[in-house]
């Protein structure tokens, strides 16, 4: 076996800064969450009370939901690749990148989780890299549909927002970014790399029982993790329809998402509470539902999640 090989001088400082930032922006977070906690202490400790005598047999459904969601990403992730990945460890590695993905920002702990395991499974990296943009096409594409159908289903919660000077300037820079995008040195390697996602969509959907899995799990991901939200509302007796929670839902995640902090942590928060307000619930009302929703999906699975992670590695299963 040969030794790996060593890092050189100018690739050291290069990570070190990175993990640097990383670390500087996750105690960022932190920091402003502990701010938002200490000023809004009185609702959150109101929510949490309410959320101590809600219905437990809700939250045992809730709590089944979430398990399920790590299982949905996995086969989200199998149809997203033509060969047999193993399914065991496939779960596991969800479990375990879910957990990393609220240590780093922006997805880059599950999106790292996720290249590594697939590389282990014989993929190359460029491979495993497009496998991941596969998937993750796959989730928007999912979520906007069903926002739409959703907003069909209940009219008037998603409001448009009136046209302004301050719309029409966040329209104008968007048109700017993009024209320097295109114009930019790096923009043949992106347009390769798109290419090379399109071309795995195309052999994926050559797969009948890959295109199902793929889009099925991912259908399911957005489903039950609606279902979670869903479940806490109704433990906690909020009059809310299952539709209006959903599309609440679908809504205020993919807002929060323009936010890149580790695990949606304080942007996905308070989204949820906006939206709920907003649907005419009270502060202390929303304040449980979203500590609910971010118990079960979040805190209860993040020490067995980082366990799971530890073992996958000491197996070089990463």
């Amino acid at each position: 076996m040969t030794a790996p090989p060593a890092l050189t001088p100018t690739t050291t400082p290069a990570r070190r800064r990175r993990a640097y930032w990383q670390s500087a922006l996750t105690v960022a977070v932190l920091v402003a969450v502990v701010c938002l906690v200490r000023r809004h202490w009185p609702v959150l400790a109101s929510g949490a009370g309410r959320l101590a005598v809600a219905d437990q047999g809700w939250l045992l459904v809730a709590g089944t939901a979430a398990l399920g969601t790590w299982v949905c990403s996995a086969l989200a992730q199998q149809g997203a690749v033509a060969q047999r990945l193993p399914g065991g460890r496939l779960v596991a590695a969800q479990l375990a990148a879910s957990a990393a993905n609220h240590v780093l920002p922006a997805g880059l702990g599950a999106g790292a989780v996720n290249v590594r395991f697939l590389m282990r499974c014989g993929l190359p990296v460029g491979r495993s890299a497009s496998a991941l943009a596969v998937k993750a096409t796959a989730g928007v594409v999912v979520r906007i549909v069903l926002i739409g159908v959703l907003a069909a289903v209940c009219p008037g919660v998603l409001r448009v927002p009136r046209v302004s000077l301050g719309v029409v300037g966040v329209v104008l820079a968007v048109v700017v970014l993009v024209t320097v995008l295109l114009n930019c040195p790096l923009w043949p390697r992106c347009r390769r790399g798109l290419g090379t996602v399109l071309t795995d969509i195309r052999a994926v959907h050559t797969l009948p029982h890959r295109a199902v899995a793929l889009w099925g799990g991912s259908l399911a991901f957005a489903a039950l993790h609606s279902l979670v939200l869903i479940c806490v509302t109704q433990a906690v007796e909020l009059p809310l329809s299952p539709a209006r929670v959903a599309l609440l839902y679908l809504a205020a995640s993919s807002a929060a998402a323009l936010l890149p902090t580790p695990g949606g942590i304080g942007s996905l928060d308070a989204a949820l509470v906006f939206a709920l307000t907003e649907s005419g619930t009270t502060a202390s009302a929303a304040a449980s539902v979203v500590l609910g929703y971010r118990l079960l999906t979040m805190w209860l699975p993040l020490i067995p999640g980082l366990l799971v992670l530890g073992v996958l590695v000491r197996r070089k299963a990463l």
